[in-house]
C-alpha cells in the first residue's frame, strides 16, 4: 500500500510540473514506459526512478514523496518561487521553439522534394 501511495505522489508531482510524462521521464533520465507503470501503480517505483526525480527536481521534498510527510515542495522564498515560474515559462518557450523548428524543417524538406520534382518535370517537357 505504501508504494501505491508513492506512485500517487509521483503522479501528483508530474501533474504539478505540467510536463508530459514523456518529457518528465526524459528530464529525469528515465524511460517513459517505466515511469508510466510507476504512475499507474502497475509497477512499484524503484530506486532509479526516485533518484532520477530527486536529482532533477531538488525542490521536491523527499519526505513528502517517500513518506507523505509535510509539503510537496521544500520551503521556498518568494524570490525562488518567482524564479521557478520564470523557469517554467522559459521551458514552455523552449518547447514551443523546438516544435516550430520541427515544423519548419518538415516544410523545408517538402519544398526541396517539390523543387526536385519540378526540375524533373521541366526536363521531361524539354525533350
Amino acid at each position: 500500500m505504501a508504494l501505491l501511495e508513492v506512485s500517487n505522489r509521483i503522479k501528483t508531482f508530474v501533474d504539478y510540473t505540467k510536463l508530459s510524462v514523456r518529457k518528465f521521464a526524459a528530464e529525469c533520465g528515465l524511460k517513459q514506459p517505466t515511469l508510466d507503470k510507476h504512475i499507474r501503480g502497475t509497477a512499484d517505483p524503484n530506486v532509479v526512478t526516485l533518484i532520477g526525480i530527486a536529482k532533477r527536481f531538488p525542490e521536491l521534498s523527499l519526505d513528502w514523496l517517500l513518506l507523505g510527510d509535510g509539503n510537496m515542495l521544500k520551503g521556498k522564498s518568494d524570490l525562488e518561487t518567482l524564479e521557478d515560474k520564470n523557469t517554467e515559462r522559459m521551458m514552455k518557450l523552449i518547447d514551443t521553439i523546438a516544435s516550430l523548428q520541427d515544423t519548419i524543417n518538415a516544410k523545408n524538406e517538402s519544398i526541396a522534394t517539390l523543387t526536385e520534382r519540378i526540375k524533373q518535370l521541366e526536363a521531361r517537357l524539354k525533350k
